[in-house]
């Protein structure tokens, strides 16, 4: 008779890879969407680990949590390894996210600093499986008036219109932008493209009275800010 097939379970992986121990040294933020879903239901199937079935889970909605939050209990437990009980947890988890953001929302954010700005709009960005490139307009106040998709590209770049950027900043009255695009590899460093485009970006907003003050490249690792390393 063969043997039946090792169970997969995150108690095999080393400490350092296990979302709840990352959690308690490093702290949440240091967590992909996958490995916080995991914490929060526990165990996987007998074929996949909980942080597994949450990738796949992810992946089914272009990891996009507003995706993934407009799906019912019914959808999610038709995923292997998802009874009942996890589904609740995940449209529980997603709920007090939507009240938390709706809450946060109710402020202005002041973006004078680039956490700050990284902090705003991460959640829209950073776990994407495709490049996008975004501007954050502001007011003179440096108060966000608009978070603003410009363009939506494949893995490793997207098409920008800076006239229509521009256009766009007239409309909602900013006085100032802050770019933000994302690279799905993980890899922070900005390439030869990102510094001409931020300079192409800030010569044209100059010649209308616009300030760019600063581009973001960001990811699940973190981000990195032009203004910061004084390269803008």
């Amino acid at each position: 008779m063969s043997k039946l097939p090792q169970k997969i379970t995150i108690k095999d992986w080393d400490p350092s890879d296990r979302p709840r121990e990352k959690l308690q040294h490093h702290g949440a933020s240091c967590l992909s969407n996958a490995e916080l879903f995991a914490v929060l239901i526990g165990s996987g199937s007998f074929k996949e680990s909980a942080v597994d079935l949450m990738k796949r889970v992810l992946q089914s909605v272009d990891h996009d949590l507003h995706k993934l939050q407009q799906l019912s209990l019914e959808h999610l437990v038709q995923f292997n390894g998802i009874g009942i009980a996890k589904a609740v947890k995940i449209k529980t988890a997603l709920e007090l996210s939507k009240r938390l953001v709706q809450k946060t929302q109710n402020k202005v954010p002041e973006l004078n600093h680039s956490k700050v700005a990284f902090e705003n709009i991460r959640y829209e960005l950073a776990a994407l499986g495709h490049e996008e490139f975004w501007v954050m307009y502001l007011n003179q106040s440096s108060k966000l008036i608009e978070k603003f998709r410009l363009s939506q590209g494949g893995i490793t770049r997207t098409v920008v219109d800076i006239r229509l950027a521009l256009k766009r900043a007239f409309e909602v009255g900013a006085t100032s932008l802050i770019l933000v695009h994302n690279h799905p590899s993980g890899n922070l460093t900005p390439s030869k493209h990102d510094k001409e485009l931020t300079q192409k970006f800030k010569r044209a907003a100059k010649y209308v009275d616009l300030s760019v003050l600063d581009h973001l490249i960001v990811s699940e690792k973190g981000y990195f800010s032009f203004a910061d390393e004084e390269i803008i």
